[in-house]
């Protein structure tokens, strides 16, 4: 079948046509090859994914539970379906056919992959983030790495069953929103950082206006008001690209309730930090970070490098921030869960430091630190501790 499946795909793809279950059937008769129903559609299916969807990650792209999809090589597809990474059965015929699928996935992006440009950073048609490397660079073989966004955003009672949120940590999530408070969800990468930011966006007034800016269209939050911002990557001749400081200036323009940035790891973090600093509450992100404590530090770098001095930084940040969401997972499985609660608090030589004010447990009890009475007090008394 591997042979015949190679000679219609041949076929048809020297005509450009779309492989329907007619044109198969055709290309069959011409390749003196006769077979019922069944299997035209089989053959068909396969070709389609082939050539229009993902091939054979098709049924992994199609999961509801499935967030990444990793290929490292033609014979390594693992997923990670929400308890850490798994090894698939799913193989390619040969390093040929995963690098068609490679080329033509970023080429629907409107990239470029092949021996001049061996890698690929891009977003797809409906939101899924590609990245993509050729051998010899990719070692191994053609290495995929696909990041699909959720279809819908989860309720903050899944997340509690789920066991990213701790039951005692779902009063203080309620009252930040309730507060306006503006507040970054901090973790590692696949900590669910996006995932939780829009089930708190969720939870805001159906009467303010969500202003999303993002590299890639991955916060679903379930509200009536939602606009979204997606950066533009430039064209082949390097003109045209829109980036998330561009985006963040413009979304300050249209009459914002919450400012969004899903994800702060740029010169965006400036503008982000003025805005909130002149009327813009309830702006919230999200920001990589190995621990709470590491968060004025990774908004320094990334401010000093965009032309803020320290002192500047530091002046700014306390002001504009209020609380920190610290996402962790645990291993071996790889569970997503809240780790701590902290507030942001200048000290006397003007730096800006993060003080805990509640620390959950793997099992999720919540241990109240020093920084809870100043919690409560950000959240206008809508939380006690």
């Amino acid at each position: 079948m591997t042979s015949l499946s190679d000679a219609i795909r041949d076929r048809l793809a020297g005509t450009g046509a779309e492989p329907t279950a007619g044109r198969v059937a055709e290309a069959l008769r011409a390749e003196g090859r006769l077979l019922g129903d069944s299997e035209v559609l089989a053959l068909s299916g396969r070709l389609h994914a082939e050539f229009a969807g993902a091939g054979p990650l098709e049924p992994l792209m199609r999961s509801p539970d499935v967030t990444d999809i990793l290929v490292n090589g033609p014979d390594e597809v693992w997923i990670d379906a929400g308890a850490g990474l798994t090894r698939t059965p799913l193989r390619f015929p040969d390093e040929s056919a995963l690098r068609r699928l490679a080329q033509r996935l970023t080429a629907a992006a409107g990239r470029r992959l092949d021996d001049a440009a061996p890698y690929a950073d891009a977003r797809l048609p409906g939101g899924v983030r590609l990245h993509a490397v050729l051998p010899p660079i990719a070692a191994t073989g053609t290495c995929l790495s696909l990041r699909l966004p959720r279809r819908r955003a989860f309720t903050l009672d899944e997340l509690i069953t789920a066991g990213t949120v701790p039951p005692a940590g779902a009063p203080v999530l309620q009252a930040l929103i309730e507060a306006r408070a503006a507040h970054l969800i901090t973790g590692g990468t696949g900590s669910g950082k996006t995932t939780l930011l829009g089930t708190l966006l969720s939870m805001a007034d159906p009467g303010e206006r969500l202003l999303l800016v993002e590299d890639s269209a991955e916060l679903r939050p379930d509200h009536p008001h939602v606009v979204r911002l997606e950066t533009r990557p430039p064209n082949v001749e390097g003109a045209g690209g829109v980036v998330l400081d561009d985006l963040v200036r413009q979304a300050l323009r249209m009459r914002p309730d919450r400012l969004v940035v899903g994800e702060v790891r740029g010169p965006e973090v400036v503008v982000l930090l003025a805005a909130l600093n002149t009327g813009h509450e309830g702006g919230c992100g999200t920001l990589h970070a190995n621990t709470a404590a590491d968060v004025p530090a990774r908004l320094e770098a990334l401010a000093c490098a965009a032309g803020l001095s320290r002192e500047a930084v530091h002046s700014q940040l306390a002001a504009a921030l209020d609380v920190v969401v610290h996402l962790t997972r645990d291993p071996p499985a790889g569970r997503r869960r809240i780790a701590e609660i902290s507030v942001l608090r200048r000290a006397p030589d003007g730096l800006v430091g993060v003080i805990p004010a509640l620390r959950f447990t793997a099992d999720g009890e919540a241990i109240t630190a020093p920084g809870a009475e100043i919690l409560a007090d950000r959240l206008d008394g809508r939380w006690e501790p």
